[in-house]
C-alpha cells in the first residue's frame, strides 16, 4: 500500500490516541487525589460507563482481530460463540456483582487474603500478576498487527509503539480515565466495525456473494461444536469473576445495585458486537483463502483496505486500537495495584505514603510494559495467550474467591488446598493438549471448587471452625 493511501488512516487513529491522552492527562490533573481515585476512581462509577467499560475491556484484540483470524481459520460462523460466550456468562456474574462491591477490596488477593491468609493470598496475587502480564501481551501485539499493516513498518517496531502509547495513557490516567476512555472506546468499536462490514459486504458485491464462495459447514453456527460453546461459557464466567480488571469494575461501582445493573448490561452491549468481526473474517477467507500463508491473522485490517474506502480504513484502524487499549490499560492498571496492594504494602513497606503509592504503581506499570512488550515480540496467537491467562489466573483462585464470598462456612484450608489444586489441574491438563475438546480452565476450575466444597465439609464435620469473613462492616 503506497503512502498517499494509508495517510487518512493514520491521521485518524493519530487523532484518537491524541484525544486518548488528553484524557488521560485531564483526569489525572483533577480527579486523581489519592490512591483509591488512582485504582478504583473513588468508588464513585454508573452503571452505564462500567458496563461499557467492561465490554470493552473484554472486546480486546483477541475479540476483533482474533476473532476475524478464528472465523478465517477455522471455526467460520461458529467463531461468533467467542464474544456471544462472554455475554451469556455475564448473565450470572450479575449474582456477584453485588458481593464483590460489598467486599470493599481493592484486588482479588486482598479478599482471599483477607478470609484464608497470607499463603492464600500471595499465591493469588502471583497468579494474578502472571496471567496479566500475558494479557497485556497480547493487546499490545494486536496493536502493534494493526499499526504495522496501517503504515507499513516491521511489526516489532509496531509493538514497540503501541506500547509506548499504551505506557503513557496507563500511567497518566488511572481507573477514572480508563472507564471514560472505556465508555467511548466501546462505542467507537462498535461503530467501526459495523460502519466497515457495511462497505466491505457492499464492496464484495453483497452477502449472498460469499455465500456462494464458502463451502457450507464454515456457515454452520455450531460447527466449533457444543464441548467448546459450553467450556467458552464456563471459561468466561470463571475468568470475569476471578478476572482483575473485571472484579475492578464493580468494586468502582457508587452501590451493590449498580454493580449488578451493569454486569446485565454489559452482555447486551457484548452480543451487539459478536457477529461484526466473525462476518469480516469469512469475507475475507471467500476472497483470499491463502492469506498470511492460511492462517488469516491480518484477515480483518485486509479485508478493510481491500473492499472499503480509504477513511473506512481509518475508522476501523482506530476501532481495533481502542479495543485493544482498553484492555491493555486495564489489565496494566489491575497488575500494578496488585503488586502494590497485595505484594509491596503487605511485606515491604505497609507504611508507605499515599501519594507515593501511586507514584510507585506508575514505575511498576513501565516494568510490566516491557516485558508484556518482550513477550509480544514472541508474535504467538492472541487468541492463544488470553486463554491460557484466563485458565492460570482462574483455576485455581476461583474457588477461594468466588466460593469464598457465598459458602459462609468455609475454612480456611479449604481457601489454600482449592487454589493450589486448581493450579496443578490446569496446567496438567494443558500439558496434555486439553483431551476430549474440554478447556483448561474449566477442568481446573472444576478441580478447584471440588476441592474447595470438600475440605470444608470435611473440617467443619470435625468442629473446625470458619474462615473469616470475605466483608468488611465498614462500607
Amino acid at each position: 500500500m503506497d503512502s498517499n493511501v494509508s495517510l487518512l488512516p493514520i491521521i485518524i487513529v493519530i487523532i484518537y490516541l491524541i484525544g486518548m491522552l488528553a484524557i488521560g492527562f485531564f483526569t489525572n490533573k483533577y480527579a486523581i487525589k489519592s490512591s483509591t481515585d488512582y485504582m478504583l476512581a473513588g468508588r464513585s462509577v454508573g452503571v452505564v460507563m462500567i458496563a461499557a467499560s467492561l465490554s470493552a475491556n473484554n472486546v480486546g484484540g483477541g475479540s476483533t482481530t482474533g476473532l476475524a483470524a478464528r472465523a478465517f481459520s477455522g471455526w467460520g460462523m461458529s467463531a461468533s460463540w467467542y464474544v456471544l460466550a462472554a455475554a451469556i456468562a455475564m448473565i450470572p456474574l450479575a449474582y456477584f456483582a453485588p458481593r464483590i462491591r460489598k467486599t470493599m477490596a481493592i484486588t482479588i488477593p486482598e479478599v482471599v487474603h483477607r478470609r484464608f491468609g497470607n499463603a492464600a493470598g500471595t499465591f493469588t496475587a502471583v497468579l494474578n500478576v502472571l496471567s496479566l502480564f500475558l494479557l497485556t501481551s497480547s493487546q499490545i501485539l494486536a496493536s502493534g498487527s494493526v499499526l504495522s499493516v496501517l503504515v507499513g513498518i516491521p511489526l516489532n517496531l509496531a509493538i514497540v509503539i503501541a506500547a509506548i502509547v499504551t505506557g503513557v495513557y496507563t500511567v497518566m490516567g488511572g481507573m477514572l480515565a480508563d472507564q471514560i476512555s472505556d465508555l467511548i472506546q466501546f462505542f467507537i468499536i462498535f461503530a467501526g466495525l459495523a460502519v466497515s462490514m457495511f462497505f466491505i459486504l457492499r464492496g464484495v458485491g453483497g452477502w449472498g456473494t460469499i455465500v456462494e464462495m464458502l463451502p457450507p459447514v464454515e456457515l454452520d453456527f455450531f460447527k466449533v461444536g457444543w464441548v467448546t460453546i459450553i467450556g467458552l461459557i464456563f471459561n468466561y464466567f470463571c475468568t470475569f469473576l476471578s478476572g482483575p480488571e473485571m472484579v475492578s469494575r464493580f468494586s468502582s461501582a457508587e452501590d451493590e445495585k449498580t454493580a449488578q445493573k451493569a454486569a446485565i448490561l454489559s452482555a447486551i452491549f457484548m452480543a451487539m458486537i459478536a457477529f461484526l468481526p466473525t462476518i469480516i473474517g469469512l469475507i475475507a477467507l471467500a476472497e483470499n483463502p491463502g492469506l498470511d500463508g492460511g492462517a488469516g491473522t491480518s484477515a480483518l485490517m485486509y479485508t478493510v483496505q481491500n473492499y472499503a474506502p480509504t477513511w473506512v480504513s481509518g475508522v476501523l484502524a482506530a476501532s481495533i486500537v481502542a479495543a485493544t487499549m482498553s484492555s491493555a490499560d486495564s489489565n496494566l492498571l489491575s497488575a500494578s495495584s496488585i503488586m502494590m496492594n497485595d505484594i509491596y504494602l503487605r511485606y515491604f513497606n505497609p507504611d508507605l505514603e499515599d501519594r507515593k503509592v501511586i507514584y510507585y504503581a506508575r514505575g511498576m506499570n513501565v516494568i510490566i510494559l516491557i516485558v508484556s512488550s518482550l513477550i509480544a515480540m514472541l508474535n504467538i496467537s492472541i487468541v492463544t495467550l488470553n486463554l491460557f491467562a484466563f485458565a492460570l489466573r482462574s483455576a485455581g483462585p476461583i474457588g477461594a474467591y468466588g466460593l469464598g464470598m457465598v459458602v459462609e462456612d468455609a475454612t480456611k484450608n479449604a481457601g489454600i488446598s482449592s487454589i493450589v489444586v486448581g493450579s496443578i489441574a490446569v496446567v496438567v491438563w494443558q500439558l496434555m493438549g486439553e483431551p476430549f475438546g474440554i478447556l483448561a480452565i474449566v477442568f481446573g476450575s472444576f478441580w478447584s471448587a471440588v476441592t474447595f466444597m470438600l475440605v470444608t465439609k470435611i473440617e467443619r464435620g470435625r468442629g473446625v471452625p470458619p474462615a473469616p469473613s470475605a466483608f468488611r462492616e465498614d462500607r
